[in-house]
């Protein structure tokens, strides 16, 4: 993996809490009507928006400003730095999309994203964020729990691991060409990981569709896990009996397992992982071991040696 320099950005580009939450009080108070009403229109609108019912899951920390979530990001198929994204993401065409569902499940499919958005009820759940560098933040995110998806095509008892693939498109992510990785962007979860409440597939944050550089028009979130096991731009998911080969784990297997847990004991070779720096903030504080999920996750590796399977 190449090195970078990571910068923040300055504090005068930072949305104010008092716009966010004026956002937020709207969103709120058209859940109900709106959680189920996602159409075609609101991909092509020019300000989209997309509402959820808030979660129970959330945290109750501030969020932060959309405007640091949207220009400060990892996206590498188009680009490597962290405001690439935000500069070169307008190629990409979200809609129409398709994600096709297969492998070890009894009904395959292919899905559309707007038969997608129609699956299970849309919900809000602001989760942490913990990026690998050792940058965090707090997001709001609109979509349903990945099980959801799982109950519609019924894994076999041969499923043990679910691996997602990202788009790799040259013509609208130019990075592809580039050998950044091995492209397709590939992740993978166990299966019980991903049946846990927690894990979502997410369309949306901060009240509208996901901004392209954040991985439009649906993307993974585990909240326990570093940021980069959220794959972006889905466009299959697969029910596998082996452990998928994921694309940071062939770049660099001694600096990214498997696994991936945000685990403060485990050092990165490159950067510090006991602390972390939330964007917008300039003290540093303590990570904590699954990012703060260790009550609703931990269960998942009793037993583990969670230094070696990192």
């Amino acid at each position: 993996m190449p090195r970078f320099k990571l910068s923040l950005p300055a504090p005068s580009e930072i949305t104010t809490q008092s716009i966010f939450s004026q956002r937020r009080r709207l969103l709120v108070a058209g859940a109900s009507t709106l959680a189920l009403a996602a159409t075609p229109p609101a991909w092509a609108s020019p300000n989209p928006r997309l509402s959820g019912r808030p979660s129970p899951m959330s945290s109750d920390e501030k969020p932060t400003s959309a405007q640091q979530v949207s220009s400060y990001c990892n996206f590498y198929e188009f680009g490597p730095d962290k405001d690439s994204p935000s500069r070169h993401a307008h190629r990409l065409q979200t809609h129409p999309w398709q994600v096709s569902v297969d492998g070890e499940v009894k009904r395959p499919r292919t899905f559309g994203i707007d038969d997608l958005l129609k699956l299970a009820p849309l919900e809000e759940r602001i989760y942490r964020f913990r990026c690998v560098e050792g940058w965090s933040a707090v997001i709001p995110w609109i979509g349903w729990p990945l099980a959801s998806l799982l109950k519609q095509v019924e894994p076999t008892g041969n499923a043990r691991f679910v691996e997602f693939t990202s788009l790799a498109d040259a013509e609208q992510m130019p990075y592809i060409r580039l050998p950044l990785l091995d492209w397709p962007y590939v992740e993978g979860l166990r299966l019980d990981e991903a049946m846990n409440p927690l894990t979502l597939l997410a369309f949306g944050m901060y009240g509208e569709v996901l901004p392209k550089q954040n991985g439009a028009p649906l993307r993974l979130i585990v909240p326990w896990k570093y940021g980069f096991k959220g794959s972006k731009s889905i466009v299959r998911i697969r029910f596998v009996e082996k452990q998928p080969s994921t694309a940071w784990m062939k770049a660099n297997p001694d600096e990214y397992g498997f696994y991936s847990n945000v685990n403060p004991a485990v050092p990165h070779k490159r950067w510090l992982q006991s602390h972390e720096r939330r964007l917008g903030e300039f003290f540093k504080r303590p990570t904590q071991p699954f990012n703060g999920y260790a009550e609703q996750v931990a269960h998942l590796y009793a037993g583990m040696d969670l230094q070696r399977n990192f």
